[in-house]
């Protein structure tokens, strides 16, 4: 696996790890900086120069036996872009230079579905139907962003048009894209074969996460029929996960019995949060909790970082431990223990929050700079890897 492109994937990580933490900096002292411009930044490098570089570096690495030079050309290309988002959001917000490097996103993202779709190779169809699945719903995802410009313009940027196009694109880039991406990767490695049970698995992935969108859908258009549509895709999400367990369970225990200890409680980590992940999706099924988690920001920026941070990031920091890019000693188990303690404690600071305002309790003592002082661990944790990766010689 190249050295560069994964350090390249861990500094974008650790830019937007201290873009967030300037953002809770902020509410401890001014900072001469646009709040909203620079959560944009904050999204857009997490999202698409950490997670998704380090997805095309991944699925490169297991499904292109022949790596032509244009995926190097190409990864840089959309490393070029990443870089316009993160110098260009800050200052600005949308406008114009950064709608053209998110617009060239975009492009190249559409370049590299048609290379993978066209040119990987896998000894499994399991991996095969989920791999294309994932670019599938990277591409449907992308139907949000372009409906974003006549949305805003026709309507304004508070309508539901507006935000249900936003809510669109991270629906299936979340829980479509990067997550289906992040389990393709797994199942390579696992070597799981097609059979009844993973078509099964399969199909009820597909469907549930079509029909999960209803949730947000209805935060901006209230209806009904979508909670029960919604409510129907929990349950068969949980099916889902039901089947995925079951798959794993075997080729997964020797997985782990050939992976370093620090990469095993990664993995075991980032099951475990898709674990909890789903069940709070199952909590939204009852409509109070669901409008009540729409109501508070405190508990919806908690379950994107739960998916984000405990669930995708999880996975592929696991996959990048079992790679001979790492050397394994006490300073890099350290450093990402470190990260899961900063993850804990600022999921644990953000809910609890959430609830004492659900209750009418008011403010968490020292919240601001409780969750700013946990935060500082994030980094810290992506740091300590970055350093190891560095000073580690491959050959």
């Amino acid at each position: 696996m190249p050295k560069k492109l994964v350090l390249t994937c861990l500094v974008n990580f650790l830019i937007a790890a201290l873009m967030g933490l300037a953002l809770r900096y902020t509410y401890i002292s001014p900072i001469p900086l646009n709040y909203r411009f620079l959560t944009h930044a904050h999204s857009h490098v997490a999202m698409l120069g950490w997670v998704y570089l380090m997805l095309y570096v991944f699925i490169v690495q297991y499904f292109v036996p022949n790596k032509k030079p244009i995926y190097h050309k190409l990864f840089w290309f959309t490393e070029l872009t990443v870089i316009g988002m993160m110098l260009s959001f800050p200052f600005t917000g949308y406008a114009v230079l950064s709608i053209i490097f998110s617009t060239l996103h975009i492009f190249c993202s559409y370049y590299f579905a048609r290379l993978i779709w066209k040119n990987h190779k896998t000894e499994s169809k399991a991996s095969s139907y989920l791999l294309k699945l994932s670019l599938i719903f990277m591409v449907i995802s992308t139907i949000g962003t372009w409906c974003l410009g006549p949305a805003g313009s026709m309507f304004g940027q508070g309508s539901a048009f507006f935000q249900i196009s936003i809510q669109f694109f991270l629906h299936f880039q979340f829980n479509g894209w990067f997550l289906i991406a992040a389990l393709t990767i797994l199942f390579h490695k696992l070597k799981i074969k097609d059979s009844t049970e993973f078509k099964r698995f399969f199909n009820l992935l597909v469907v549930s996460t079509i029909l999960t969108l209803a949730l947000p859908v209805n935060w901006f258009l209230p209806h009904s029929s979508l909670l029960w549509i919604n409510g129907l895709g929990i349950l068969l999400q949980i099916t889902s996960l039901y089947l995925f367990i079951k798959l794993i369970k075997k080729p997964y225990q020797l997985l782990i019995n050939n992976s370093p200890k620090i990469s095993k409680h990664l993995l075991h980590f980032s099951i475990l949060c898709f674990i909890l992940k789903t069940g709070l999706q199952t909590i939204s099924i009852i409509p109070e909790i669901s409008n009540t988690i729409f109501q508070h920001k405190n508990l919806v920026i908690g379950f994107i970082h739960l998916t984000m941070l405990g669930v995708i990031s999880g996975f592929l920091l696991s996959y990048i431990l079992q790679s001979k890019l790492v050397t394994q000693n006490r300073f890099l188990t350290s450093g990402l223990h470190i990260f899961i303690l900063g993850f804990i404690l600022t999921e644990v600071i953000i809910i609890a929050q959430g609830c004492l305002f659900y209750f009418g309790k008011g403010l968490l003592p020292n919240y601001y700079m409780l969750l700013f002082l946990s935060s500082i661990l994030l980094p810290l944790g992506v740091l300590s890897l970055i350093y190891n990766i560095y000073k580690t010689k491959t050959t």
